[in-house]
Parts: C-alpha cells; structure tokens; sequence
C-alpha cells in the first residue's frame, strides 16, 4: 500500500510540476497527411536525415527544402544562440527521431524542444513569415512580493534593450541576452532569439508579444519563457545560462542511446555466499529511494496544499467582490420611478432597459419574470463582468436579485449599439473609415484580453453588431455575456448539447455541432468586420443577388479582383490600402476549417503591422440563406444537430436582448 502511494504522490508531483516548468511542445499539425511510401513520406524522411550534419555547417541555423511540386518538403532547424556544436547536433537528432515517431503522416509538424533547439517542417515555403501559433508559455510558481514598481521599471527597460538586439542581429544569428539590477543585490536575467529568416520588424514584433504575453498571463512571477515558431524568450532571477558554451568534440558522432538496463533472463541469480553483500546492496540502494519518495510526497502535498488555498482565496475574492455590487432591490425601483416607461431607454429578447429619474447616467437592463434562460444568462454576465476591467468591455456597476427580480446595472453609453449606425440610412453618415478603423481595432483588442490578455480564458459566443456599445467617443464596448463560457487556462474548446447564439454570426463549428473555442469568436468577428466595411447586415442579401450572404458575396468580388464594390460608398475616400486589408483579415476569419482562422493576437498584429503577408482566403463557411425582404421572418431558426440527433433552436438577430435604443 506505501508503495502504491509514494508511487501515485510521485506521478502527481510531477504532473503539478510539469504544467508550469516543461519547456517543450509538439505540434502535429492536422491540415493534410501522406500515404506510406509516398515521395512526400520519403522526401520528409530524407531531409529529417539530413538536418543533424548540415546544421552544425551553418552556424547553428539552416533552411533548406527536397523534391518537386506538391511532394516538396521545406525544413527549418535552429540551435540557441549560445549551444556547441555537439549539443546542437545532438538536440537536433533527438528532435528529427521525436517528430518521424510523433507525427508519422501529417505534412507539417513543429518541435520546441526541451532542450536548446526546434525543427520545423512543412509542404509550404514558411521562410521569412512571421508566424505566431501555436504559442508555449511556463512560468515559475513563485511570485514576487515586493519592490514590484521598482522591479517592472528594470524588468521592462531590460526586455527592450534585449529584444532590440536580438532584432539587430545578422541573417545568420539573431540572439541576445542581458541583465540588469533592481533592489540591493538583486539582478534579472533575460535571454531571446529569433529566426534569422525575419526581419528586424518582425523579429522585434515577435518579441515584443510574447514579453506582453508573458506579463498578462504570469503577472508577478518570478521567472517564465515563451516559445513561437519564430521566437523565443526567457528570463529568471538567477542567472541560467553561461557565457562560453562548451567545444564540441571531434570529429562529429551520433549522440549515444539513451542508457538503459539489459532485460534480466528468467533463470539467472542473484545470490552470494553467506548472502551478506547482497542485504547490504539491498540496503544500500532501497534507502535512499525511500528517502527521495518521502522528500517528494512532502512536496508534492504541499503544492497541492498551496493549490487548494489559492483557489479558496480566489473563491473568496470573487465571493467579496461580487456581493460589493449588489443593490438593494427598492432603491432600484425607487430610482427608476418603479420602472416608468418614461425611464425606459429599450426593450429586449431577455428584458428592458432603463435610465435613473434623477439624470445619472447608468442604463438599467430589468431582465423579464417569464425569461426561460435569463437567470442563467444573468448569473453568468454579473460573475463575468465583475472579473473583468477593460476599456473595451462595458463595465457593470452593480446588480440586484431578489424579489424575484433580476436587474444588471451598467455604465450609461449614449450612442447605443453600433448596428444603430452602420446599418441606419442617416447615422451611418457619421462613421467615417477612420472611426470604422478605430471600432475594428477596439472590438479585437477587447476580444484578445478576453482570450488571453485577462487572467481568465472567456469565449463571449454571442459577438455581433448589436452587441458592439460605443460611447460618446464611438468607442465600442462589448456588452452581454449572458451566453459566454468560462475555459480553464489550459482548455482551448469545449462542447454543449445546447447551441445558443445569433445565426448568421454564428460559426459552423458551433451551429453543426455545438463546439465552441476562441476560434468561434474569431468567425464572429470575421463577419462583423465585413458588416462594418460594408454597412450590409449579415442577411441582407437574397439569392437572386452575386452571393447568398454577405460572406459569399464578399469573398466572390474578392476572388474575382472587385473587392472594392464591397465597401460602404461613403468609405471610399478612406486608405484603400487599409479597406482592402480589413476584407482580407475579415474573409481569413470566416474560413470554414478553424485550423485556417488566426487568433486574435495575430488579428491584432495584423491590424498594426503593414508588412505581414497574409495567406489568401478560400470560400467563407455557411452563411444564412434569406428569403425576400417581404416575407415575414421567424423569431428562431431550426437545425438538426448532426452529433446529437436532436432538433436545436438558435435566436436569431431580432430576438437579441441587445436590440436598444441609445442609452
């Protein structure tokens, strides 16, 4: 039974151990794979082969790329800037045997691994582009405690100074690491590279993402990494790394097999004479391994311990800080004049929108007695909101529940919802491109601290024009997250019998078979940025017209060289270069294979970088089909969930709760 568990506490131990310390990712990328013996297979196995001696020829970087056509394989491998030539070499055979076991028929595949180098291979030429995904982020258990102003003053100027230089080096080498003193006696340490494929722009771009990265998601931290497919970063408070690597030895030789002890035969013996060596070795090699299981139950149950209260405390906080919002139900109703309609600012699918008697500027959304699922939506948006604090969310002032009412009280915005412009014959007037620029721009930002800048992971599944509040300065503010969904750190989907959203804007992983991630948000916010260069709502087209959506409409001009018959006439006097690149940002998020939607950190480079080249669209998923505008549309679309075998009801666009007039 002791045996059983030291044993289970050691597998634990390093199970806690092993989500924030290990330094390596496999990616088997699922677009495409080979047959057996197929040239591709043969051509990916020879140049595999030949990356551990070519490499250390190259400096430590090489690019290189065999066959012809579609069975042409491109490969990338790359040492740490500081690694000998034996190490290199080494890390390098070890990854190409992992990657041929790992990923035996897929076409592409990445490997970050634990040791100072990473290799990549692809049926696609992928030199000089900077590419972001997937990410690997680790971080150290610890946190610091004091002098944190003083030590993010040094910490950031350190990572700048670094990361320019590892931007300014060579087309052979772009690595650097620094250090720099904070407090008395206390120093940081840091250390970053490239691939010396990039550009100095994209290099220092790479970099500065991953060191914002880092900080939103480890805030606090006494150490951490971040990995990319073009760059990587670490820092420490102690120092991890040595000037001098160590000479290789020569000539160069395989790295010798992982050691490992010959298989015993049934009928061969141990035993001595007397038996008395053989207690002793016994002895000998027994105590120390229980001394080791012992120190590592300790440790293990400590972690775990230290885990367990931080989750109480997290649990108290959010407790505290959600019971410091509540109101009382009455001076509600007394502020509202007992919900006049003179109050009332609008009406929605889960309630009514109310502003205070005495001309405070918050909006009151009463949600409504008979509302299937508002009290669901309800306990979801005020436990969300009360988490989260950002300039493009809009921002819950408290709430009240009890008499069997349920009332959300919100920050006043006075230009209501952003479909109330983009879409209206005279208001649409006042958007010039620069402020529709400005509104892309903010609703990606919100989304990215959603995914992954806030200190949780938050897919909000019901993003749409209606959904965008803009305030007095137009700028938006995403609102309701009654249908959002609250992901661990390390989840990226999840599943759900239930599908809920607003059709159209919905993706079709999502409305086929109820799978949602961050990828969902993605098309979400695909199809808003079409409407909003447009002016066009999702459904506003009918079959009798170039597209059945505006999805496919936008994508057909596009493929056909007239994207710009897409954009809203008043527009056309804006940067034409920028229109143009919002439509191809806007189809890339559409695509129907979420494989091929960026994230939104790469949304929100794209839109600050000029010089990222962007993979062309191919036609966008589903889209609603309508019907003339005289025909009467239902309140709910029916589909069929092919996975549950069940009739599944999905809102559409004129049933949103967010359906105001302007607050």
């Amino acid at each position: 039974m002791w045996v059983q568990l030291t044993a289970l506490s050691l597998i634990l131990f390093y199970l806690l151990i092993g989500i924030t310390l290990v330094e390596a990712l496999l990616k088997c990328y699922d677009i495409g794979n080979f047959s057996a013996n197929s040239e591709y297979g043969k051509n990916r196995d020879l140049i595999l082969a030949s990356l551990p001696s070519n490499i250390s020829a190259k400096g430590g970087f090489l690019t290189t790329s065999i066959g012809q056509n579609s069975n042409k394989v491109y490969a990338l491998a790359m040492c740490r800037g500081d690694s000998s030539p034996y190490a290199c070499y080494e890390c390098i055979y070890r990854s190409i045997h992992n990657l041929g076991t790992s990923c035996p028929n897929q076409k592409e595949a990445l490997l970050y691994a634990r040791s100072p180098c990473h290799v990549h291979y692809a049926d696609r030429s992928f030199y000089g582009t900077l590419e972001l995904e997937p990410p690997e982020v680790g971080f150290n258990n610890d946190e610091i405690t004091s002098n944190l102003t003083q030590f993010y003053t040094a910490w950031e100027s350190l990572m700048d100074s670094v990361g320019e230089k590892a931007s300014n080096g060579t087309s052979t080498l772009k690595f650097a690491d620094g250090e720099a003193d904070f407090g008395e006696y206390q120093k940081i340490y840091t250390r970053m590279q490239c691939t010396p494929d990039l550009s100095h722009k994209d290099c220092d771009s790479c970099l500065s993402l991953s060191v914002s990265y880092f900080k939103a998601c480890c805030h606090g931290k006494k150490g951490g990494y971040v990995r990319r497919p073009n760059c990587y970063f670490r820092w420490e408070l102690h120092p991890f790394y040595t000037s001098n690597a160590t000479p290789p030895p020569s000539p160069f030789s395989p790295p010798p097999p992982l050691v490992s002890l010959p298989p015993q035969s049934a009928n061969s013996t141990n035993t001595k004479e007397g038996g008395g060596s053989s207690s002793k070795t016994i002895v000998i090699i027994v105590v120390p391994i229980v001394i080791l299981v012992a120190v590592l139950v300790i440790l293990a149950v400590a972690v775990v311990l230290k885990r367990i209260k931080k989750i109480k405390q997290d649990n108290q906080n959010d407790k505290s800080r959600v019971e410091s919002l509540q109101f009382d139900f009455n001076a509600v109703k007394f502020a509202t004049e007992n919900f006049s309609n003179a109050n009332m600012l609008g009406r929605g699918g889960f309630g009514s929108v109310y502003k205070l008697e005495d001309g405070r500027k918050v909006a009151i959304k009463r949600l409504s007695k008979n509302s299937g699922q508002g009290q669901q939506e309800f306990r979801t948006e005020v436990i969300l909101l009360a988490k989260l604090q950002r300039k493009n969310l809009v921002r819950l002032l408290g709430f009240s529940l009890e008499q069997k009412e349920s009332i959300l009280i919100y920050e006043f915005l006075p230009n209501s919802s952003l479909d109330n412009f983009i879409f209206h014959p005279v208001k649409r007037l006042l958007l010039n491109w620069e402020k529709r620029y400005k509104i892309i721009e903010g609703i990606a930002r919100g989304l990215l601290y959603l995914h992954q800048d806030s200190q949780y992971r938050i897919i909000h599944r019901d993003l749409k024009a209606a959904n965008i509040l803009l305030d007095k300065e137009m700028n938006p503010k995403i609102s309701d997250f009654g249908m959002a969904k609250l992901f661990v750190p390390d989840q990226t989907r999840a599943a759900t019998s239930k599908i809920v959203g607003t059709f159209g804007y919905m993706a079709p992983e999502c409305a086929r078979h109820g799978r949602y991630s961050v990828k969902s948000d993605v098309y979400s916010f695909g199809v808003l940025v079409l409407e909003i260069i447009s002016g066009k709502k999702i459904n506003s087209f009918t079959t009798q017209e170039l597209g059945d959506s505006l999805l496919t409409y936008a994508w057909r001009n596009w493929n056909e060289g007239t994207a710009w018959e897409v954009v809203d006439p008043i527009l056309r006097d804006g940067s034409r270069s920028e229109i143009m690149g919002c439509i191809h940002l806007g189809l890339l998020c559409v695509q129907d294979n979420i494989t091929c939607r960026p994230t939104m950190a790469s949304v929100v480079l794209m839109l600050s970088s000029y010089s990222m080249s962007l993979p062309v669209p191919s036609r966008p998923a589903f889209s609603m089909h309508t019907t003339g505008e005289k025909e009467k549309k239902p309140d709910s679309v029916s589909l069929f969930n092919q996975s549950k075998g069940e009739a599944i009801q999905v809102s559409a666009n004129e049933a949103s709760i967010s359906e105001l007039s302007p607050r």
